[in-house]
């Protein structure tokens, strides 16, 4: 594999460790099921399931026939003024997924602009509503939602806002982060901890009048950060506290979403419906790139107003839509319902849970979270290094055991296959046991 550092200068990479990486490169050149081939012709399991993209496998041959048939008949049809019949097929299939309320589809191509789409639908909406004083954003410590600006603004991972802090977006504030080590290490499911930081909402509201606020936005379960579970009663918390100063909830689902916590969406899940969801990854299992952006019905009438010929949201990209995406979706949507997608997450759930928490009692290991098919184990970190125990247990997993796992800093972080055969998932978590064991 080393070979291909021949080839590697040209190619800057995304959240890597570009000149580190390029000493040693790890490449893919094929994948099936739920393994990768590396360059050298070796398999590699893979423990991310791409990245929380491809829940039900690489290559899929629906999808893949799917995909095939629909760019030999049309690869491509704008949506500004007329649009493809795929793409609004799609729409109703994802909205039919989605909890009661959800009428409205808004296609992106990514989490990053399904944010930046809910952002903008959120601010449009108070304006159409003769409320343009709502102008306000509230987001959250250690949230990710995407790299735009408006993501990043309201997000709150410091290495990516900290370069370009001065030109993030004004009027915005972030709600506290909900990880707390000392009181919900080691939890098994939701945190038992943490429920009053929620109030950092109301709080919020009273600095700035709850009537300027426009929309809060959360991860359900943040995913970037090293999987964070809510604490039990935190999102109904903040629904409450929404519905009582008339601002937007948004979830950002681009990770939970389709299955990822044993249900079509976490709002379903945790019984707590927002007005925004947004969503990428799962919606064509990662196949091609596609976003969506959903509404409650009141969300989409308030913008149905004026005369009938004007747009109604100057809003849009090129590729919303894309024929050949959407016909990815529709067959990624048929295999979630043929064969038991959800179902199957649902049932591997308690598994996984147990195999994640044997980890407990390791010594290099300060804290194990977990909820549906998501889970991290957090390392403590070497002293004047952190993030470099994570990363050479990444790099180990890969060349020794044959195994794709992602690391943020010394967060081992676990996105299983929503229909994993248990014997490989047990059998990769005692390979990741013998390189943890092995790194000091």
């Amino acid at each position: 594999m080393s070979a291909t550092a021949n080839n590697s200068d040209a190619y800057w990479m995304p959240y890597t460790a570009n000149r580190d990486f390029k000493k040693n490169p790890r490449i893919i050149k094929g994948a099936s099921g739920h393994y990768y081939t590396a360059a050298d012709g070796s398999k590699i399991y893979d423990m991310f399931s791409g990245l929380w993209t491809c829940g039900i496998g690489h290559c899929h041959p629906k999808i893949v026939e799917a995909v095939q048939k629909q760019v030999a008949k049309l690869d491509y049809c704008m949506s500004f003024q007329l649009s493809n019949d795929i793409a609004f097929e799609l729409a109703e299939r994802v909205v039919d997924m989605a909890p009661d309320g959800f009428t409205n589809c808004f296609f992106t191509n990514s989490g990053s602009e399904s944010v930046e789409t809910a952002l903008k639908i959120a601010l449009g909406y108070h304006r159409a509503r003769g409320e343009g004083n709502r102008t306000r954003l509230i987001g959250r410590e250690k949230g990710y939602h995407g790299v735009n600006f408006g993501g990043m603004s309201v997000g709150g991972i410091v290495p990516n806002r900290k370069i370009f802090s001065a030109n993030l977006i004004p009027g915005v504030d972030h709600l506290r982060h909900t990880y707390d080590l000392e009181k919900n290490a080691f939890s098994r499911g939701l945190p038992k901890h943490g429920l009053e930081l929620a109030d950092d909402l109301e709080r919020l509201a009273q600095l700035h009048d709850g009537s300027n606020i426009a929309a809060v936005i959360v991860e359900p379960i943040a995913g970037s950060a090293g999987v964070l579970p809510p604490p039990a009663g935190y999102l109904e918390k903040l629904r409450e506290i929404c519905d009582r100063h008339g601002i937007l909830l948004i979830f950002d689902e681009v990770i939970t979403a389709f299955g990822r916590v044993g249900k079509g969406t976490a709002a379903e899940r945790f019984g707590v419906t927002p007005d925004i969801i947004t969503t990428a990854k799962g919606l064509t299992n990662g196949v091609i790139p596609m976003g969506g952006v959903l509404v409650q019905q009141h969300v989409y009438d308030a913008f149905m107003q004026g005369p009938e010929h004007m747009v109604e949201l100057f809003h849009g990209y090129t590729y919303s839509g894309h024929p050949v995406a959407a016909a990815a979706g529709l067959a990624t949507m048929d295999v979630y319902k043929e064969e038991g997608i959800f179902e199957q997450s649902a049932e591997l759930e308690s598994t996984f849970a147990d195999i994640l928490h044997s980890f407990d009692n390791h010594e290099k290991v300060i804290d194990v979270r977990n909820f549906g098919m998501m889970g991290s184990i957090e390392l403590a970190p070497r002293e004047g290094a952190p993030g470099a125990r994570g990363l050479e247990i990444h790099k180990k997993c890969f060349w020794d055991e044959k195994l794709v796992v992602r690391n943020g800093m010394d967060a081992l972080q676990f996105s299983p296959f929503l229909n994993s055969n248990v014997d490989e998932m047990q059998a990769s978590f005692e390979g990741i046991r013998r390189v943890i064991d092995a790194v000091e």
